[in-house]
């Protein structure tokens, strides 16, 4: 058994957003001729995969994905690798989550210098989940000040991942915590347990195109119209970042 600290709990509920490549049919379609024969191909991917835990059964796949795959190939950071229960990541506002992509994207690029910094546009699919939980670890809150520091290492995930596991056995659903990657320190959400979804399915979905440049990203949205610019510089407070 873990030694649980006494957290205080508290009432979580809104929308979560969540940023996903939108590469879910395109990567299919390029295979079949047919919109049928596509239906087949993933219906045979879909049986190849883990079974989706009971509790997450009747949730669209945007949701429960992260809670079937029991084997976790790296660790992040509520989630240790290897065989260990899944966590969704989401955040509060929906810039926040094109801010953690667009953060991910520039570190592989700094990761893989023979890649071309110009990467071609890619569509994203931004998403909300209403959530709502009366078990909540809100760490952005004074009383869990030390806790907060503990998850926001940039690159030392072993705290975060020994609160989460402790969060667990308090029977805690949702960790509330702050953006390391936004530059505006908006919160996160780590939904570890999938009961929280009010909704089986995503309330909303915006397209997002994002242009990727050596030093610049622009995120683009259509409907409702905006457009967001983060340069490289924004995240080079992490030491994986390199700016040439």
């Amino acid at each position: 058994m873990l030694d649980v600290p006494q957290f205080k709990t508290s009432l979580l509920k809104g929308v979560a957003w969540r940023v996903v490549e939108a590469q879910h049919i395109i990567s299919t379609n390029k295979l079949v001729d047919t919109l049928d024969e596509q239906e087949i191909l993933e219906n045979i991917l879909e049986e190849s995969k883990p079974k989706v835990p009971d509790e997450c059964s009747k949730l669209d796949y945007l949701l429960s994905t992260p809670f079937r795959y029991v084997t976790y190939k790296n660790g992040s950071r509520f989630r240790r690798e290897g065989k260990t229960p899944g966590v969704w990541y989401g955040a509060e506002y929906e810039e926040t989550a094109i801010a953690e992509t667009i953060f991910y994207r520039f570190l592989f690029i700094s990761e893989s210098p023979e890649t071309s910094f110009e990467l071609k546009d890619t569509n994203f699919t931004a998403f909300s989940a209403q959530i709502s939980t009366k078990m909540g670890l809100d760490l952005t809150q004074k009383e869990h000040a030390i806790y907060l520091k503990k998850c926001s290492h940039l690159t030392d995930y072993s705290e975060s991942q020994l609160i989460a596991a402790q969060s667990r056995e308090a029977g805690i659903e949702i960790i509330k915590y702050l953006s390391v990657r936004d530059p505006n320190r908006f919160p996160n959400l780590a939904v570890l347990n999938c009961n929280v979804f009010t909704s089986r399915k995503p309330t909303n979905r915006h397209t997002w195109r994002i242009s990727f440049f050596k030093n610049v990203a622009h995120a683009h949205r259509e409907h409702p119209r905006k457009t967001i610019t983060f340069k490289i510089r924004d995240f080079n407070h992490d030491p994986r970042i390199n700016i040439v």
